[in-house]
């Protein structure tokens, strides 16, 4: 019978708020088991208080964005008897997961050259915000506008804008993911651990993708354009049907453009000079767009949505976050729970042959102390 593929694996997590945390619950749904340690001096993870005005939740809605099916473990590191249980841990584990500024993991004895003295085949993931050789602290707001997103973001006449989730925290956490499966890759070739390290400014500048090459290979600065893209026309465009609700169109192509005018019942736009290519209405950006708007505008959404998906041009709904988790294929990227809020699940792929562990909810400070300190007396862990 299979099982999740990382059911053997011990990670200790050494990490807060998202972009560690999230590495650490995609490594517990795929079954490996993932022990958070929590500092007991400040109460845990500082998102378990980071609460929606008027939440009532026992745990936070944003500590459960990233902490489902951890054992907590609640301890001060800077006393003795602390270091000595988590340095048993990291002798033990298999990956580390930390996310201490530059210098404070040496300070607390738990950086990777300590631990690896420990443990040599252990596979240690630093994520920090600028680098090892850097000491700012990494914050995704701040990331965000030193790395040119929020230059970007907004309307042309709006002020620069943070986008609505912590997507540097994201990204870098993806970039440690890659790193840490990699190194496993290698120590199974090897036998050899690694220090992996990411910092959210690199994974940042990563992702930057065509908007960093319009300025790299052609010398164009990205600037603000709503939703609108640089070099598609009309890609990432929204407009107003007939009933008040809205519709994202991205026409990759002139053939889905020639479709998307044959389902609006004026084929012969896609003809017209401005219109018949894509660099000709990227040239003629407020004329198409105005044209569109009108056609659209005449329009249900449900019935040209309908349309659009049997022509094969890609067009969607604006969607709130409750219209979302509407949708079957939402549904199914669910964590649920007893009598309990559900979560999000960090895995999103599918494989054959590798199964997803069903996992706790997130767990309150320490619940799992007695659990864990007595896995340290099991000399088989």
């Amino acid at each position: 019978m299979a099982e999740p593929v990382f059911k053997e694996m011990l990670v200790l997590e050494l990490a807060s708020v998202l972009a560690g945390p999230s590495v650490g619950q995609f490594f517990a749904e795929l079954g490996a088991t993932v022990v958070k340690l929590e500092n007991a001096a400040t109460g845990g993870d500082v998102t378990r208080s980071w609460k929606l005005a008027g939440e009532q939740n026992n745990v936070s809605a944003y500590f459960s964005a990233a902490n489902w099916g951890k054992l907590s473990l609640g301890l001060d590191i800077t006393e003795l008897q602390a270091l000595e249980a988590v340095h048993k841990l990291a002798a033990k584990a298999d990956v580390v997961i930390a996310s201490y500024k530059p210098g404070d993991a040496e300070k607390l004895q738990v950086d990777y050259h300590t631990l690896a003295l420990l443990n040599p085949g252990l596979v240690y993931g630093h994520i920090t915000g600028y680098g090892l050789e850097d000491q700012r602290a990494g914050y995704d707001a701040v990331i965000q506008a030193e790395s040119g997103f929020m230059y970007m973001n907004g309307s042309p006449d709006g002020p620069p804008t943070k986008m609505p989730v912590a997507l540097m925290d994201i990204l870098a956490a993806h970039q440690l993911k890659e790193g840490i499966l990699t190194a496993l890759l290698q120590r199974g070739r090897t036998g050899k651990g690694s220090f992996v390290q990411v910092s959210l400014f690199d994974a940042a500048v990563s992702a930057l993708a065509n908007q960093g090459t319009n300025y790299l290979v052609a010398g164009h600065s990205p600037q603000r354009m709503g939703s609108e893209h640089p070099n598609i026309v009309p890609y990432g465009s929204v407009f107003t049907c007939k009933d008040g609700l809205q519709l994202v169109l991205a026409i990759g192509d002139d053939r889905q453009f020639r479709r998307l005018c044959q389902a609006l019942g004026d084929a012969a736009l896609a003809d017209m000079p401005a219109f018949a290519g894509n660099r000709a209405r990227v040239q003629h950006r407020d004329e198409v767009n105005q044209q569109l708007k009108k056609l659209i505008s005449q329009q249900e959404r449900a019935e040209l949505l309908q349309e659009l998906h049997r022509l094969h041009v890609p067009a969607g709904a604006v969607n709130s976050v409750s219209e979302v988790f509407e949708q079957p294929q939402a549904r199914r990227m669910l964590l649920t729970q007893p009598n309990g809020p559900s979560g999000i699940r960090q895995v999103a792929f599918v494989m054959e042959g590798a199964i997803t562990d069903e996992v706790a909810p997130p767990p309150a400070f320490a619940q799992h102390q007695s659990q864990v300190l007595g896995m340290l007396k099991n000399p088989t862990m």
